[in-house]
């Protein structure tokens, strides 16, 4: 994409783009980093069988709490970075309203809290959200893997084995016995995780270059 000047309009801003990326990998970490120290804290939690919601609901919530809200921003980093960086079509920019609507979902699942203490009062939508967060994290990847594909092979390649995977992986999950969901879940937060930093990796390489050609 090309501006009337006739220079890529991702050299417009290449510092942005890189910020941004950065900022999508260190939601991710936070997310993880969140989650081991969250499991450390809450006394009798097991990773296999006890689900990374139970951590969000309790005395220390807000470990999780903050946890989920640094990786809805980093979802939401990917989204401006992907719009920064048009790299598609209608496919792409499908992928750039569904990362923006997952950070939504992300910070509506930690701000609602229905889940963990068996709190079931009122409107429970969380398991509706949880649907979203499935759908939207098969979508995305999937519908932006295309326009991926004209600057680097090897995400695309990796976008749509882990769309695939979670696209598999969801279901599994949704019925799974408790004793097992806690794993699983996991599993599928770092397909998310990795989703993202695929994604902020191309988009950070996408930066570099065009900071050396603006320079």
């Amino acid at each position: 994409m090309k501006h009337s000047s006739g220079m890529p309009a991702v050299m417009e801003r290449p510092y942005l783009l890189m910020t941004l990326a950065g900022i999508g990998i260190l939601g991710c970490a936070v997310l993880i980093i969140g989650t081991f120290v969250a499991q450390a804290l809450v006394p009798d939690h097991h990773w296999v069988s006890d689900t990374i919601s139970d951590l969000a609901a309790g005395e220390w919530e807000i470990v999780m709490d903050v946890a989920l809200y640094g990786f809805a921003a980093g979802l939401f980093a990917v989204s401006l970075a992907a719009a920064h960086a048009h790299l598609g079509r209608t496919g792409w920019s499908i992928g750039v309203v569904s990362f923006a609507i997952l950070a939504a979902l992300v910070i509506i699942i930690g701000a609602r809290n229905e889940y963990g203490d068996g709190d079931d009062d009122g409107v429970v939508i969380h398991i509706y959200l949880v649907y979203g967060l499935g759908a939207l994290f098969t979508l995305a990847p999937l519908c932006m893997a295309g326009g991926i594909g004209h600057h680097s092979t090897w995400a695309r390649r990796v976008l749509i084995g882990l769309a695939l995977v979670w696209a598999v992986l969801c279901p599994v999950f949704l019925l799974s016995p408790t004793s097992i969901d806690g794993l699983l879940e996991r599993a599928l937060g770092l397909i998310a995780c990795a989703i993202v930093v695929t994604l902020c990796a191309v988009f950070f390489e996408q930066g570099y270059r065009a900071r050396i050609h603006y320079s």
